[in-house]
């Protein structure tokens, strides 16, 4: 699936001009760590999947031989298990289901590691302090517990999700044990597996590290000091904090995009991921090149940013996500082609018994735009056979047309403003002409998407090599679909699933809404309509992300700390903190504006 990255107004200054032990440009970071290749040093280079080792050992080697010092370069890889036993491992959390795995709660990466061979390193590393050589350890695992006192100095090196992501579906990354690239390697087994032994290993280099190396791009390369890193951290999370949005081509690939933002290569617009913990994160920290950091990173201040209550209930999880479905066709195209899959998404209870993942996926649309035709599928006819629609779903598989398929699904003209609740197990599918904000919880640590596609029309999808829709149909989960289907009819998306606002505060010149709910959605949508300014409370408890959906520049501000602040342009989120407390919205445009803000309910 292509992804394309958006780094328009996404740099978060944190007014950090003087951090000690921070090295920006490749060039800098390079030297700074070379000042450690001195005879009998020893090395630790930890990571992330998807670095590109190769150019970083290049330059070290290269530097080490500027001054001098022999460098013996070890594979951590080296101190692992047979590749057999990895697949062997890897294959319990992939499990038979062809669309899902299982989550590995409890695994760490010295799982797949030779105790024998990690011995012998750390034997290896003592006997080569007092020589004349350096000796470099570099790969995700080079620091685990039992070698992180064998070295001199201990860098973690630090890779961003969707460059991972370009890499493993490009058959680029090198899985755990390998030495080349592995084409065939699955999806699965990074994000049931892999993705929480590395994210493991992550926090336990954390500790002990003392330099951050950011290398999401080999020409952009950030080097900082341990305590340089965690002032950034800190001061990242007491502020409102935008992330850089990606935008997905898919299979109905709408167009609004072209009159909004310039995105070289995208051709189609779908998916548009505005906040989530998948996004990365650019910060100034007043150097030539920014820090570029996944958002997994600011989970290390759990507390101050989600609340203690989801820190408590779901650690490590950053329960809320933010998408902008794009919908606009500039000349009338039918439903089947304006329209998303028609899906549903699974419980809580669904996914932690077939998943072990530890929250559902709990979704609203808020209807940003809209033109003429502009709908949303959601439940099914009053007079619908349902057995019958299961039955060709499943027959059809999306490989057989079902030419009848708008007299079982319900279709809503919509408008800007409308909002629709959408609880698990309810069909649905944005329809198009619109632009869709959809608000929903994130039920996953390592961002797995948890949508189950009934049908897609038996239409083809979108090839980004050729630009065109000539990619094979997209593949459905019709039996987790159906078994999660909770079979809403129309009545009842009527009275329950249309909600409403209610103002809730306001005096004139600012107004603010909170939208009807029901019992089983487990956050509030909210909006604030400003003139000059409105003030809004996280309550120290409630971790808000919020969108701009009218007007053109808002600022968010801290009313205790001013200077804690940021702007968002129209169409662009930012997660403010739980701690953030007492803040207020200032709308630079000088017209009106409007945020749209998710929240929990509980906190």
């Amino acid at each position: 699936m292509p992804l394309y990255e958006y780094y328009e107004n996404a740099l978060n200054d944190l007014g950090l001009t003087d951090l000690p032990e921070s090295y920006t440009g490749t060039d800098a970071a390079i030297q700074a760590l070379a000042q450690h290749l001195a005879p009998g040093a020893r090395i630790g280079l930890d990571g992330w999947y998807g670095v590109n080792w190769d150019s970083l050992l290049e330059r070290l080697s290269a530097a080490a031989a500027d001054r001098g010092v022999p460098l013996d370069v070890v594979n951590i890889y080296d101190a692992f298990v047979p590749s057999g036993r990895i697949a062997e491992y890897q294959k319990t959390y992939e499990t038979d289901d062809p669309s899902f795995g299982w989550v590995n709660s409890e695994g760490v990466l010295e799982d797949l590691m030779d105790d024998g061979l990690v011995a012998a390193l750390h034997e290896r590393l003592a006997q080569a302090a007092g020589t004349e050589r350096a000796t470099l350890v570099f790969g995700p695992g080079a620091c685990v517990a039992g070698l992180s006192n064998a070295y001199d100095t201990r860098v973690y090196v630090d890779f961003t999700m969707q460059p991972m992501l370009w890499k493993m579906w490009g058959g680029e990354l090198v899985p755990f044990g390998s030495r080349e690239p592995d084409p065939h390697y699955a999806w699965k087994k990074y994000y049931y597996n892999d993705f929480y032994l590395l994210y493991r290993q992550k926090k336990v280099a954390f500790n002990a590290m003392d330099y951050y190396l950011s290398a999401a791009h080999d020409d952009a390369l950030v080097l900082l000091g341990r305590d340089s890193y965690n002032q950034v951290i800190d001061e990242l999370v007491k502020r409102p904090i935008k992330q850089v949005k990606i935008l997905q081509p898919g299979p109905w690939g709408a167009y609004r995009y072209r009159d909004l933002w310039q995105v070289d290569g995208l051709e189609c617009n779908a998916w548009n991921e505005l906040a989530g913990i998948e996004l990365s994160i650019l910060v100034d920290v007043g150097g030539s090149v920014p820090l570029n950091l996944p958002s997994q990173n600011i989970m290390q201040r759990p507390k101050q940013l989600v609340g203690e209550y989801v820190d408590k209930t779901y650690p490590d999880l950053l329960p809320l996500q933010v998408w902008l479905d794009d919908g606009y066709f500039p000349e009338p195209v039918p439903f089947d082609r304006s329209s998303m899959p028609l899906h549903d998404h699974p419980s809580t209870e669904y996914v932690r018994k077939h998943f072990n993942e530890p929250l559902g996926r709990y979704e609203t649309y808020y209807i940003v735009e809209s033109y003429k035709g502009s709908s949303t599928w959601m439940g099914y006819q009053e007079d619908a056979d349902l057995e019958e629609w299961e039955q060709l779903c499943t027959e059809s598989q999306n490989l057989v047309e079902i030419p009848d398929w708008r007299e079982y699904v319900c279709r809503w003209d919509t408008n800007v403003g409308d909002l629709f609740l959408i609880p698990p197990g309810t069909t649905h599918g944005h329809g198009g002409n619109q632009m869709i904000l959809e608000m929903d919880t994130g039920p996953s640590v390592a961002g797995t998407e948890y949508s189950f596609f009934t049908y897609d029309f038996a239409r083809p999808t979108w090839d980004d090599t050729t630009k065109t829709m000539t990619a094979k149909p997209m593949k459905m989960h019709t039996a987790h679909s159906f078994a999660n289907n909770r079979w809403i009819r129309k009545s009842r998306v009527e009275s329950h699933h249309r909600a409403r606002p209610i103002t809730v505060d306001g005096n004139g010149k600012f107004r603010k809404d909170q939208y009807t709910s029901i019992p089983e959605m487990p956050f509030h949508i909210e909006r604030v309509f400003l003139e000059k300014s409105a003030i809004n409370d996280t309550e120290g408890r409630f971790m808000h992300i919020a969108t701009l959906t009218e007007g053109s520049r808002v600022t968010i501000r801290s009313l205790e700390h001013p200077e804690l602040q940021t702007t968002i342009e129209r169409l662009q989120a930012c997660i403010i903190p739980a701690g953030f407390g007492r803040h207020e919205y200032i709308n630079e445009d000088g017209s009106h504006a409007m945020v749209v803000i998710l929240r929990l309910k509980e906190g």
